[in-house]
């Protein structure tokens, strides 16, 4: 068996040796494709092809999101060597928005947490770097209304989304649940896991903080206390992760959007953003949706908001399947332009996968 395994250990490091001289060809590929293009570094729509791909062409024993999660580093990785990409997200250190900037970017990228969405905007804008991400709905909380609201004036553009599901964990210092005081989140994590919350610990208190990434901050410092957070957060603070995914919701997800001062390119699975408002007529909002439905363009989220402009004004934001540049998009765009009092395009991108 010795034999056997020595053998075995002998053909992995072989393999080794080729990935190795493969990913370094790789990279020297992406160098010279860096130095052609001589602009943007980042292109969403290419990136989103190539992890299709892999997943396509993927036949096991890995998964299909093991194999898509290597590639994206591999390609993290090439990326920094022509520009190591700077993306601000929502902070401290630790939240799920910065596990879904390492989803979309990678570890090879360097990440910037802020202290507001308002702030994610404007770095982003401002230049000071190349990409933000800010959340815009949860599947069970519902629309992240000051991320809408920003989208209204900004001139930045959606190049991104991310899918991320939320998995809670708790956290403390040390094993066990022994002496345990008080329990630390944010508001919508405690509420996501209250059915769990109520049958292990029914009579620890339960404490709001601004985020997940400042309870697990707290926990380090208190031996006493627990905080239910992601993974990420375990890591970062040098917590004991003692019991996995308790949120009571096992699909809970949420939806981040990256934003950037650039479109993003067609990729032949894209989504489409905007906002529009309708003329104070009878029928009006009716109006705004027929061209969808005339030129065949599926309609996945339709949201109003109170728009800036006065009292009792509102805007929708809608997200369509398809890229602004495909026929039937670009088609359904030029008549809903003379209906509409306003619309904004938002951006078009790669939809986003689990």
């Amino acid at each position: 068996m010795a034999e056997d395994i020595q053998a075995i250990r002998m053909e992995i490091d072989a393999i080794d040796e080729q990935v190795l001289a493969l990913i370094n060809q790789r990279a020297q590929h992406a160098q010279t494709i860096g130095r052609l293009k001589n602009g943007t570094v980042y292109r969403p729509e290419r990136e989103a092809q190539v992890l299709r791909r892999i997943k396509e062409m993927n036949t096991g024993p890995l998964a299909d999101e093991t194999a898509a999660r290597l590639f994206r580093e591999i390609m993290s990785a090439c990326l920094a060597l022509e520009k190591p990409l700077s993306v601000a997200y929502l902070g401290p250190q630790g939240t799920f928005s910065q596990a879904a900037a390492v989803k979309q970017f990678g570890h090879a990228a360097n990440t910037t947490p802020c202290a507001s969405i308002d702030e994610v905007f404007r770095v982003v804008n401002a230049g000071a770097v190349d990409y933000g991400i800010v959340p815009v709905e949860n599947s069970t909380e519902g629309a992240v209304n000051r991320t809408l609201d920003l989208l209204q004036d900004t001139p930045l553009k959606i190049c991104g989304e991310v899918d991320l599901r939320i998995h809670h964990y708790l956290l403390r210092k040390v094993t066990g649940l022994d002496d345990v005081k008080v329990v630390y989140s944010h508001g919508q994590s405690l509420a996501q896991c209250h059915e769990w919350l109520n049958r292990h610990l029914p009579s620890v208190p339960r404490v709001q903080v601004s985020s997940n990434a400042e309870a697990a901050q707290m926990a380090a410092a208190d031996e006493s206390a627990l905080a239910i957070a992601g993974d990420l957060a375990a890591e970062i603070y040098g917590l004991q992760c003692l019991f996995e995914h308790i949120e009571d919701e096992p699909d809970n997800t949420t939806r981040f959007l990256v934003l950037g001062l650039h479109d993003a390119g067609a990729s032949g699975h894209d989504k489409t953003s905007l906002l529009m408002s309708a003329r104070n007529l009878p029928g009006a909002i009716l109006e705004l949706l027929q061209p969808f439905a005339r030129h065949g363009v599926s309609l996945t989220k339709l949201e109003s908001r109170p728009a800036r402009s006065g009292l009792w004004e509102y805007v929708f934001f809608v997200d369509v399947e398809g890229h602004r540049d495909d026929p039937a998009v670009a088609a359904a765009l030029v008549e809903l332009k003379d209906k509409a009092a306003l619309l904004k395009l938002l951006g078009s991108y790669p939809i986003g996968v689990l």
